[in-house]
């Protein structure tokens, strides 16, 4: 913990380690009361986010600016997960007097950086634990945000990629596993599917969300929002994973989709030059036919306890 400073102090540092991408034409950014952004197209796409040390992210191995990262991309899946364009950034942190505040934020500012999503505005304050809310922003031009309710019987089911990696990568860095590890990266600075979610949706997926809190809860949350059943043929595990790690250790955002164009997707995801999807399995009719390999698939996975 560094000594508390005076909020000017820290907001004037704070401004300039965000402010990487420049204000489109008659749009405000940090600096004014509220940021001013022009015209969104067609849908406008909102979702917020928590990340809280300790709970999102074991501060006791990875750093304050992972956690900075990992709170600004982990809200971005969301707007991936409707198949939006990213368009800007708020942030709002509580953290102890004496936090590392840039640290924080030049995680934050780097994957915003990397998404290519201007973090535009927000607020800080003082609070026992640190914490970062961060509302994203996005939009849909031709009014078809992909939701979850959409997957119909006879749909195939993909995902975006191999499942389990952040949930080992948190278990090798327990153990002492380098920070650069590829399954260890997946857990501290995971990136949201934000390409993949636009091609999926202008390839007419009927359902998607992203994989949060692992296959093992979200996929029964996507079946129940659509009133349908599944069958899973396989579950592709990602290097280092273990099958459970795979099922129920989230973390992962990749992408969860349903389609009834295979072709299609395929055929999209080849001309944009993104990895295929992988094929798991099929929409049923009936809600109460839930398997995978003809055993029952039980709901299991992350959910907080409030």
């Amino acid at each position: 913990m560094e000594s508390p400073r005076h909020e000017d102090a820290v907001l004037s540092s704070i401004t300039e380690i965000v402010s990487t991408l420049l204000p489109r034409p008659g749009e405000v950014y940090i600096g004014d009361d509220a940021a001013v952004l022009n015209d969104f197209a067609g849908q406008v796409i909102v979702s917020t986010d928590v990340c809280v040390a300790g709970v999102h992210l074991d501060t006791t191995i990875f750093s304050v600016e992972d956690l900075g990262f990992k709170a600004v991309t982990s809200a971005l899946s969301d707007i991936a997960a409707m198949g939006a364009r990213s368009r800007a950034i708020v942030l709002g942190v509580s953290a102890p007097p004496g936090t590392d505040l840039e640290s924080l934020h030049r995680g934050a500012a780097l994957a915003a950086t990397m998404c290519d999503t201007p973090i535009v505005g927000g607020d800080m304050t003082t609070a026992p634990q640190l914490s970062v809310a961060v509302t994203v922003l996005g939009e849909c031009p031709f009014d078809d945000a992909v939701t979850r309710d959409g997957a119909r019987p006879g749909d195939a089911i993909f995902v975006s990629g191999p499942l389990g990696a952040a949930a080992a990568g948190l278990r090798l860095a327990r153990t002492g596993t380098a920070m650069s590890d590829d399954a260890v990266m997946a857990q501290r600075r995971p990136m949201p599917r934000l390409r993949e979610g636009q091609i999926y949706r202008m390839a007419g997926v009927t359902s998607m969300m992203d994989l949060s809190d692992g296959l093992g809860i979200d996929l029964h949350r996507l079946a129940d929002a659509s009133n349908v059943g599944f069958t899973l043929d396989e579950v592709p595990v990602a290097p280092q994973a273990t099958w459970e790690e795979a099922l129920s250790g989230g973390e992962d955002y990749e992408l969860l989709c349903t389609t009834s164009d295979v072709d299609g997707l395929i055929r999209a995801c080849a001309e944009q030059g993104i990895g295929m999807p992988l094929r798991i399995g099929t929409v049923v009719a009936d809600a109460n036919v839930r398997t995978l390999e003809d055993q029952v698939f039980a709901r299991r996975g992350w959910q907080h306890e409030l």
